[in-house]
């Protein structure tokens, strides 16, 4: 249940912006030039409603929930997992009609960021044999009149369109997002995956280090990878304070951060600044680094995980990507990791 009905989140989208803006000389936030107030917030969330109005009564029974349902593992709308089907039919079957297929294709092409759009149909390619071969869609609540939601799943990816519903987080909630580009266990240098690169960012920065601050960042084994339940202010995180970092080394923090969220709509990105900014920025984040899974013994980490109050990014790059993403304004908001 929606646990923060006080709340306007279509305010919060409209001072998303401002705290964007404001970023670049907030202490602790750490964000460069690319985070812009959103523009594109409403066009995939009309879509949805379309989508919605053009459903039979059999499609409408069978993929359409209410806000709140519940099922014997918790909240359906919030779950996250690498690899579910949260309703039955496949995007890419008769269930559908042509113009369903093209309304939810689009509405997919606009909560990702249009440079990504090829780069995600490659991983979706890899991974599942195209776009809708392997994916499902739910709508909870009902487009146009109350909180509403569309939740897409398939292999290595969950993602959301939120409808300006979903309050105090970002992406509609947890997301997920991975690809095993060359097969199930990936060489070192993971050849074609589309996200390798944003393991290379933080490898980057602990490169960066000193060898007593890579002491402290570098730690023997990994979290579970779906352990993205927020802690608060007074969590005990891993690794190495962001705040303690020379001025370069937090601006290549930065840079890990945009290239985290750069595939994603600028709205999204910034809901994503907006909740950091409120819990302290990247300040209060810590950055860890895992010598379990090192492919190839060859110090490149793969895997890692950026971590603050309510911020949770875990990066697993072994045997292939899998990336769990958990961004809040707050920590009671609950997770389900199914």
């Amino acid at each position: 249940m929606d646990r923060f009905s006080s709340v306007d989140r279509r305010q919060f989208l409209k001072t998303a912006g401002a705290g964007a803006a404001l970023a670049a000389t907030t202490p602790g936030l750490l964000l460069g030039e690319e985070t812009k107030p959103a523009t594109d917030a409403k066009a995939p969330e009309s879509l949805v409603k379309h989508l919605y109005d053009s459903m039979n009564e059999k499609q409408k029974k069978e993929l359409c929930l209410p806000w709140d349902h519940t099922d014997s593992r918790g909240l359906l709308r919030t779950r996250v997992q690498n690899n579910w089907h949260i309703t039955a039919p496949v995007i890419n079957s008769d269930y559908f009609t042509s113009d369903q297929k093209h309304l939810i294709r689009k509405i997919f092409e606009g909560i990702v960021s249009e440079e990504w759009i090829e780069r995600f149909d490659r991983q979706l390619k890899d991974d599942a044999g195209g776009f809708g071969n392997d994916q499902n869609i739910a709508i909870f609540g009902k487009p146009g009149e109350e909180k509403y939601e569309l939740v897409m799943t398939g292999r290595h990816m969950t993602v959301r369109c939120d409808g300006d519903s979903a309050e105090h987080v970002a992406f509609g909630g947890p997301i997920f997002y991975g690809h095993a580009a060359k097969g199930f266990n990936e060489k070192p240098e993971h050849p074609n995956n589309v996200f390798w690169h944003q393991a290379v960012a933080a490898n980057n920065v602990y490169k960066m280090l000193d060898g007593k601050q890579q002491d402290q960042a570098l730690l023997k084994t990994a979290p579970f990878e779906e352990d993205v339940q927020f802690q608060g202010p007074d969590g005990k995180f891993l690794g190495i304070k962001v705040a303690d970092l020379s001025s370069d080394q937090k601006e290549g923090v930065q840079n890990v951060l945009q290239t985290l969220i750069a595939p994603y709509r600028q709205s999204d990105r910034d809901e994503v600044v907006a909740c950091l900014k409120k819990n302290g920025g990247l300040d209060e984040c810590r950055l860890a680094f895992f010598k379990e899974g090192d492919i190839g013994d060859d110090k490149v980490w793969d895997i890692w995980r950026l971590e603050g109050p309510t911020f949770v990014w875990h990066y697993r790059g072994s045997p292939h990507v899998h990336c769990w993403v958990n961004v809040a304004d707050s920590p009671d908001v609950a997770t389900n990791t199914g």
